[in-house]
């Protein structure tokens, strides 16, 4: 398997993994104490933040963030326009790029100023790790306020999306 296709799959489990909090959010609004429910949507708005500057980062070009957060979250109904249009934008970057593309490093700026050199596929990489993170965050937030979370592990994503790979010996 190539970084490519491993990356192609993941950032379409990571568009999966979100669409199910999304959901999970969209049911708990209105039944969760205020403050937990906006802990959740900050949390879940921090990653969407980082996923959109690593989305300049990878082109090398500028963003307009100077933090990765926001002091109160926006509605649910924009961070989820946010959140699908950016998990679109990144499954059809990563389908066109080159393998020298990917191994091409690059320069670029922390929000905090500090200067970062990574590669294509190392900036790649930890844009779907560092969703994973925070969307456990917030599956703990909304474990212990309903007793579970939406689904989000890589395998669960294969095998509902390719339900194949649950038969043995085919």
């Amino acid at each position: 398997m190539s970084t490519q296709t491993l990356l192609a799959s993941l950032f379409r489990y990571k568009a999966w993994a979100d669409e199910g909090l999304l959901a999970g959010l969209a049911d708990l609004a209105g039944k969760a104490p205020p403050d937990d429910y906006r802990t959740a949507l900050r949390v879940f708005n921090h990653a969407a933040i980082v996923d959109r500057i690593f989305v300049a980062n990878v082109q090398r070009t500028a963003h307009a963030f100077t933090a990765t957060g926001a002091p109160e979250p926006p509605p649910l109904e924009a961070l989820a326009d946010a959140v699908r249009e950016t998990d679109r934008w990144y499954v059809d970057y990563v389908s066109r790029l080159s393998p020298q593309e990917l191994e091409e490093s690059i320069e670029f700026t922390f929000t905090d100023g500090a200067p970062g050199r990574m590669s294509r596929e190392e900036m790649l990489g930890h844009v779907v790790a560092h969703a994973g993170y925070h969307r456990g965050e917030v599956g703990r937030i909304m474990t212990r306020l309903t007793g579970s979370s939406p689904p989000d592990t890589f395998t669960g994503y294969l095998h509902q999306a390719e339900p194949a790979r649950r038969t043995q010996g085919a």
